[in-house]
């Protein structure tokens, strides 16, 4: 049976009370998305979970949205959101993906094993910092590196304000680092490759076996996908947790200023470069490749920066020519049947 919870328990804080409306004080029910499935979206509100039915007429939602139902259950509007994850959709699709909204901290997971790479360590912290969540990466499975520390001291190079934790999924208290970001209503996001242990950290806050695991492929060292959806799971102690499907693909799309963020460093030099748009490729005088020749800025650090700026402008231009082409299409269809009503009527 469901305990009644309280708004501030699930999430709700003074950014979205200030956007109701003084007509919907007294008549809107505040609901969150917990779950999205092919024709519903699960919600709950202070009283209980509802199942949500998806219609035309909403706007794209998805876990972690506030939304108001009337007081019959039904959709009203979705909410302002506070911070939002997204990517281009997997493959050749072109299309926005939405992944979780309104996070209070991403905790961007990397296993000690094969799966390390601070390139897509700095893919993601793009992305965190894009959406407005702050990120702190999680180095899991200590127990299979002998020099773990080396490792941390790596991530930690990429940006010094950045917290970067370590543990091993395989101890109980392995989330004891972790908590001073899982308080009372506030929402956190696992981020990840498959296999790198995102599910068991899960569990371990949830204290106990909601999500399915399995164990690492032997042969080559990848994960297994143990999340197929995403799902927002209320913890024990409070805190919100998003379990996310391993993402071996996070293409970037408009996203120039997470970017920007993430490689602050390459930013902040840039601005003694001789030419205000200067690439960091052959341009003369220019300070980021002045710091590479001396050592102090990492090439593989500047070329995955080149790289993420060309991908994240490429994929925003590409949506922006597929909004526009949705957008005249709808034009189209809109000219038609008025057309058509109005040939009826004659």
């Amino acid at each position: 049976m469901f305990k009644t919870i309280s708004l501030s328990h699930l999430g709700w804080q003074p950014f979205f009370q200030q956007q109701l409306q003084l007509d919907e004080w007294s008549v809107a029910i505040p609901a969150r998305v917990v779950e999205y499935h092919k024709s519903e979206f699960k919600v709950v509100t202070e009283t209980g979970y509802h199942a949500l039915a998806i219609s035309q007429s909403m706007p794209a939602l998805t876990v972690g949205d506030w939304i108001l139902l009337d007081s019959a259950n039904r959709y009203m509007r979705l909410l302002e959101r506070k911070s939002c994850f997204r990517r281009k959709a997997a493959g050749s699709k072109v299309s926005e993906q939405l992944i979780a909204a309104n996070i209070d901290t991403a905790f961007i997971v990397c296993s000690l094993n094969d799966d390390f790479n601070l390139n897509r360590i700095e893919r993601y912290l793009s992305v965190a910092y894009d959406a407005g969540a702050e990120p702190v990466v999680v180095l899991s499975k200590v127990d299979l590196c002998d020099d773990a520390d080396s490792f941390r001291l790596q991530v930690q190079q990429l940006d010094n304000r950045l917290c970067v934790e370590m543990l091993n999924g395989l101890n109980e208290d392995c989330t004891e680092v972790l908590m001073p970001w899982c308080q009372l209503g506030k929402t956190i996001v696992m981020l990840g490759s498959s296999g790198v242990g995102k599910s068991t950290l899960t569990n371990h806050l949830l204290g106990e076996s909601f999500q399915a695991i399995h164990s690492v492929r032997e042969d080559d060292d990848k994960g297994r996908h143990t999340t197929t959806r995403r799902s927002l799971i209320i913890a024990p102690n409070g805190a919100m947790i998003i379990d996310t499907p391993g993402m071996r693909e996070l293409q970037l799309a408009d996203c120039e200023e997470g970017v920007a963020e993430a490689f602050a460093d390459i930013e902040a030099l840039s601005n003694s470069c001789r030419f205000s748009d200067c690439s960091h490729d052959s341009e003369p005088s220019c300070a980021v490749l002045k710091a590479v020749e001396l050592g102090q800025l990492d090439m593989r650090r500047l070329n995955n920066y080149r790289k993420l700026l060309r991908e994240q402008s490429f994929n925003r231009a590409s949506l922006a020519e597929r909004r526009a082409s949705d957008k005249k299409l709808g034009q189209y269809y809109s000219r038609v049947l008025s057309e058509s009503k109005h040939n009826k009527r004659g």
